[in-house]
């Protein structure tokens, strides 16, 4: 048996037990165990981890730990750089795309609704939502830990709140989403592109009250669905321009 002495920093620290936060944990395994086991042992998904350090080296999940080693796991950075230090994933999400599982459809909407490329299917399952993730490349988004913990999920978010607005809120904060929000660019139902379309098109298949309050309109490329900026698109504006207005 060897022992490791391993240390959480910033968010991380919340998926402990509140004994074990903010101080270094003694952590006993059977060598050779990869850090990922090590970690995840914890209750901390590796998809939350971007930077650690063993004995003071950067170093990637997979590096098996010896008696002694001293580990520093560190939360993921995607607001600055931290070259020349070693990321864990293959490239940063500067260009995200997702797939949600089962239990985030509103969340989901909200992302669409803001331009960002989400997948959404309430009959998909774990294995096959796992599997379009690392074959289309996106961000799984989940509230399910142990989901997270699956070693083939290479780009993923665990949100903690049942909240849509507070996952929303998350999402643009951690992600650094807001210079890439594209509005009214994507269906909401369908995630298909939206385009603008004129008024006089449409004009027959407007309720009375909306053809005589708005004159912009956006139709979905796939669905045929039509848009305009009703009161949900302004409350959620309203969300998006509290969280984007804060320093960084």
């Amino acid at each position: 048996m060897a022992t490791a002495t391993l240390r959480c920093y910033a968010e991380l620290n919340d998926y402990l037990p509140v004994e074990q936060r903010q101080q270094d944990i003694s952590v006993d395994f059977q060598p050779p165990a990869p850090l990922r086991h090590i970690a995840e042992g914890l209750g901390v998904p590796h998809t939350e981890i971007e930077l650690a350090l063993r004995n003071g080296r950067s170093v990637d999940l997979d590096t098996p730990l010896a008696d002694g080693d001293r580990i520093a796991l560190y939360p993921v950075f995607e607001a600055f750089d931290i070259q020349p230090e070693l990321r864990l994933r293959a490239r940063p999400l500067r260009a995200p795309r997702f797939v949600a599982d089962a239990h985030l459809a509103k969340l989901a909407r909200y992302l669409r609704l803001l331009g960002f490329d989400t997948l959404h299917d309430n009959d998909i399952g774990d294995p096959a939502l796992v599997a379009l993730a690392a074959r289309e490349g996106r961000i799984l988004l989940s509230r399910d830990r142990q989901l997270m913990m699956n070693k083939a999920v290479t780009h993923g978010c665990h949100l903690r709140s049942g909240d849509p607005r507070e996952q929303l809120t998350h999402l643009l904060d951690r992600l650094q989403l807001c210079r890439l929000i594209q509005p009214f660019s994507r269906c909401t139902v369908c995630n298909a592109a939206v385009v603008p379309v004129d008024k006089q098109q449409v004009l027959a298949q407007l309720p009375d009250s909306v053809a005589q309050l708005h004159n912009d309109f956006w139709r979905c490329s796939g669905c045929g669905r039509l848009y305009w900026q009703g009161s949900h698109w302004q409350a959620l504006q309203r969300l998006v321009d509290e969280v984007c207005s804060k320093p960084a």
